[in-house]
């Protein structure tokens, strides 16, 4: 607790110091006013059992780690002999999505939060390579309808994997752990936090402001992403829950900035 507050106020004390008009954010009515316009996750956990194998995630279902999701035929539909994720090695016909096969896997990642971004990045322009319309325009329009949601599923599969916030969210759900990004926060620094730092944004006037504001908000969002390497690793996930809503906060803060530069 006693970091957490040292992480919102540092942010805190930079923005009333380069804009001091935000003082007037200190009213109730208006921490009140911003609680229900905030959409970001609470510390709402709900653990799923195995049998359900499947999770929601931003809307869209994705697999636990159990694999029990929409899974295929382990058997090749053309030849029966067995198939990989993309081709089977025997015919080389091109295979249909399996959603039992998770991001990580997709890759060749081993299934954990820290990843190297050049290799994510490498292995997804050989994946896209493969499946580069040329490359599968003799074959049968069954097999190229399979390449282009196999092409959709590895460019999902890398956006998800590429940012902090959305890695963090796909590994808890692999775990079991469903945060829930429709419930409202409640802690009242940081819905002041909040409010001071929209405003902030909303009144810089040039890049350079923003920049400065950017450069703030970006490690923030590295601090709470280092955070929740420990919480996740160590099994705390009412902890790394807490640390998915700040990122998602200055994730969002971020994308406001990109917006008005």
């Amino acid at each position: 607790m006693k970091k957490t507050k040292t992480m919102v106020a540092s942010i805190s004390t930079f923005i009333r110091r380069t804009y001091p008009s935000t003082s007037r954010c200190n009213s109730l009515a208006t921490i009140a006013a911003i609680q229900s316009q905030t959409q970001l996750p609470r510390e709402s956990l709900q653990h799923h059992s195995s049998a359900e194998g499947r999770l929601r995630f931003s809307g869209r279902v994705f697999c636990s780690e159990s694999g029990a999701g929409k899974r295929r035929s382990s058997g090749c539909w053309n030849c029966g002999e067995k198939a990989a994720f993309l081709f089977c090695n025997s015919c080389r016909s091109i295979q249909p999505v399996d959603d039992s096969v998770d991001y990580f896997q997709i890759f060749g990642l081993e299934k954990k939060y820290e990843l190297d971004p050049g290799s994510l990045e490498g292995k997804y322009k050989d994946w896209q390579k493969k499946l580069h319309p040329d490359l599968v325009h003799n074959k049968s329009q069954k097999e190229r309808d399979y390449a282009a949601e196999q092409s959709a599923k590895v460019t999902e599969a890398c956006r998800t994997l590429t940012k902090r916030l959305s890695r963090a969210m796909y590994i808890m759900k692999l775990n079991g752990v469903n945060v829930n990004e429709e419930e409202t926060i409640t802690d009242p620094t940081l819905l002041m936090e909040i409010m001071e730092l929209r405003e902030a944004i909303s009144e810089a006037d040039d890049s350079t402001a923003l920049n400065q504001i950017r450069s703030q908000v970006q490690e923030k969002l590295k601090q709470w992403s280092d955070s929740f390497v420990e919480a996740f690793e160590s099994q705390r996930f009412d902890e790394a829950v807490k640390c998915i809503q700040r990122m998602t906060y200055y994730e969002r803060a971020c994308e406001e900035i990109v917006k008005k530069l």
